[in-house]
């Protein structure tokens, strides 16, 4: 069987379902191709079900925190079942969401089975048909990736994607990698009362790149986690249904110690084996992912577009969803190919306390002429209030024009403030106009308006320095 196209989309993912309805909206002929099942990463395995895992484990902590305010609670008990049980519910109810979306397509533009080139403008896909397109759109996501020294650890070895499996909650986890997965996961399982080491390398922590901002996340997970960025790790092996690890601490001192499981949080690749990419005729990258224009999303000049986890620019699910629309216009258009706008660059980190990084942060200004102000949590009124008075905030600006160019921040109410920092980044704002914006008392908030007007004052010095 032949399909003639304008549009092929392989991916039913979030930022394949963008590109479809791009391209349906404007007028093209298309389908959409899924070879596995359907339900986005972030319903199924990513943002969600570690969302849910995390409220169990602040709603634990919450009772252990009571004491602080006078209010004793006695010892919480927590049911690992019960957590992982309404974990998967949850999980299945946001699944069964994108499914009745995806069921919403019509028939006849849902494909199923896996695609790979024929050449740029023929897929063939297994067990199904042989489709010719004008363009088509590669939407296929991306995996976890385990590095050598953990591939012989077997059932003892899991990914995220194992985790929200689980039946129960186990008594033991090492976690490799203290990214953003890593973090996440690991805090939240030691919370629920799991033994957790979190082990790196090279000292990183998720994407912070201020040495500031840095020191003080570091302060603040290792006050309550047994977390390592710079193990050093010297041997992983299995012992029975257990994992030995032998690794150097940051004490000097040399561990060996054994865990139930290893969770491996060490990245993710593009999705891009067996779509046979030689036979596209596009350039690739050293990671076999083709070259793509982060605006456009078209790899090279070909009719060929990357969206979502699959073009590894910015794997975020907001950012997804418009790499999808704007791969999915392209396409429908070509060969008439336009930028797309993108959004302020915005990332957080769901740990207690929260991380956000906007506008790229510190690591995207280095070679930038920047000023930056600053604020500490430890004495912030209503963080005090609440006893989350732990963290600290930089945010930076262009000493020659005032305009706010970014922040990084770990502190509390970090999802909410890197929002608002991102939106004033977004709008090009001043930190003189974001002054001007109200500022109720008390809240978090009034740290960010220190902060600002630190940076403010920085920027005076440096005028003043200048004349």
């Amino acid at each position: 069987m032949k399909l003639e196209v304008d549009v092929a989309i392989i991916g039913a993912g979030t930022a394949g379902l963008a590109a479809y309805r791009a391209a349906k909206a404007a007028g093209a002929r298309a389908v959409i191709i899924e070879g596995g099942p359907y339900g986005t990463t972030c319903a199924r395995v990513g943002c969600m079900p570690s969302k849910l895992l995390i409220a169990a484990a602040e709603a634990a902590h919450a009772i252990e925190r009571a004491p602080g305010f006078g209010v004793h609670a006695g010892e919480p008990r927590i049911d690992g079942r019960e957590v992982m049980d309404r974990v998967r519910r949850e999980r299945d109810r946001f699944v069964g969401f994108v499914v009745r979306g995806v069921e919403g397509i019509p028939a006849a533009d849902r494909i199923e089975g896996r695609a790979r080139f024929l050449d740029a403008h023929t897929l063939q896909v297994e067990g199904g048909p042989t489709i010719e397109a004008r363009a088509v759109v590669i939407a296929t996501g991306s995996h976890p990736t385990v590095p050598p020294m953990l591939r012989g650890l077997g059932d003892r070895l899991v990914v995220n994607d194992d985790v929200f499996s689980w039946d129960a909650l186990p008594r033991s986890v090492a976690v490799f990698g203290p990214g953003v997965i890593g973090l996440e996961l690991g805090q939240a399982l030691a919370r629920l009362g799991v033994r957790v080491v979190i082990l790196g390398r090279g000292g990183r922590l998720g994407p912070i790149t201020d040495p500031v901002i840095h020191r003080a996340a570091l302060e603040a997970f290792t006050a309550e986690l047994d977390l390592d960025p710079d193990a050093h790790v010297a041997r992983v092996e299995r012992q029975g249904d257990e994992v030995q690890i032998e690794y150097r601490a940051r004490d000097g001192a040399t561990r060996v110690e054994r865990f139930e499981y290893a969770l491996a949080a060490t990245g993710r690749a593009p999705n891009m084996s067996g779509l046979d990419l030689a036979r596209a005729g596009v350039e690739l990258d050293a990671q076999g992912v083709p070259f793509t224009d982060p605006f456009t999303l078209q790899a090279g000049k070909s009719a060929i577009f990357v969206a979502g986890d699959a073009a590894n620019i910015a794997p975020l699910l907001h950012e997804a969803a418009d790499e999808g629309r704007i791969a999915g216009e392209n396409a429908a258009r070509f060969p008439k190919v336009h930028p797309g706008r993108r959004r302020a660059p915005l990332g957080i980190i769901f740990t207690d306390p929260q991380v956000a990084i906007v506008g790229g942060g510190y690591g995207a200004l280095k070679s930038v002429p920047h000023v930056a102000g600053e604020v500490s949590f430890a004495d912030q009124g209503r963080a005090r209030v609440m006893l989350r008075n732990r963290g600290h905030l930089r945010v930076y600006a262009d000493p020659a024009s005032g305009r706010f160019l970014g922040a990084e921040m770990v502190g509390p109410d970090a999802e909410h403030i890197g929002h608002l920092l991102a939106w004033a980044v977004q709008a090009r704002m001043t930190v003189g106009e974001m002054l001007e914006m109200p500022f109720y008392h008390p809240v978090v908030e009034e740290g960010l308006r220190t902060a600002l007007r630190d940076v403010a004052a920085r920027m005076e010095e440096s005028r003043r320095a200048a004349a």
